[in-house]
């Protein structure tokens, strides 16, 4: 059976987000266990959802492309950054363009038969964990299967230092482990 492929990308798309740190080291453990494609969401840049659009110039060119790239993988591992007690705008955008049909597609078969694991990171304690039920209901409602492990890393600018690595070693093996669960449970479902 050929190895798990797993997108990993951050909800933020700032230039040194905590999220970013984490989806990073969180792709550094996949690699061990799985084919692992780390994702910038800021090199694709989307315009907000909009119906209209969408009828008049039909998907942006990013559109096609991350649908095919979400096709092509089994799994995700998205860490979201909390705005105000919920995941970004720009993961709800992302997430909502990824949904629409295109002429090969209908909508939501890039999250047909997927697993996703939920990651946070944030400045407080709480370590953005508020956003993760609402982008696990969302997830789960367009059909992707959210394990049930996940990791909210609170006081993060303690955690990484300032090129993305763990500075405090005690989250790797709680990295390890959520990530352990999504390439386990998505190998158990290929199989």
């Amino acid at each position: 059976m050929s190895k798990v492929k797993v997108l990993v990308f951050s909800g933020s798309i700032r230039k040194a987000p905590f999220n970013k740190k984490l989806a990073a080291v969180a792709a550094q453990s996949a690699e061990t266990k799985a084919d692992v494609t780390l994702l910038d969401l800021a090199d694709f840049p989307l315009p907000l959802y909009d119906g209209d659009l969408e009828a008049s110039d039909g998907l942006p060119t990013n559109v096609k492309k991350l649908r095919r790239m979400f096709d092509e993988h089994d799994a995700f591992i998205i860490a979201s950054p909390e705005y105000n007690g919920f995941f970004s705008p720009l993961l709800k955008n992302t997430i909502d363009w990824i949904s629409r049909s295109d002429a090969e597609e209908p909508d939501l078969a890039p999250y047909k038969r997927k697993v996703a694991a939920l990651l946070a990171a944030s400045p407080g304690g709480l370590g953005g964990l508020r956003a993760l039920p609402g982008l696990r209901q969302l997830l789960s409602g367009i059909g992707v299967l959210v394990v049930p492990s996940q990791l909210a890393v609170g006081g993060a600018m303690n955690v990484f230092d300032e090129d993305g690595q763990l500075k405090d070693e005690s989250w790797q093996p709680k990295i390890d482990s959520v990530v352990e669960d999504l390439v386990r449970t998505t190998a158990a479902l290929k199989a």
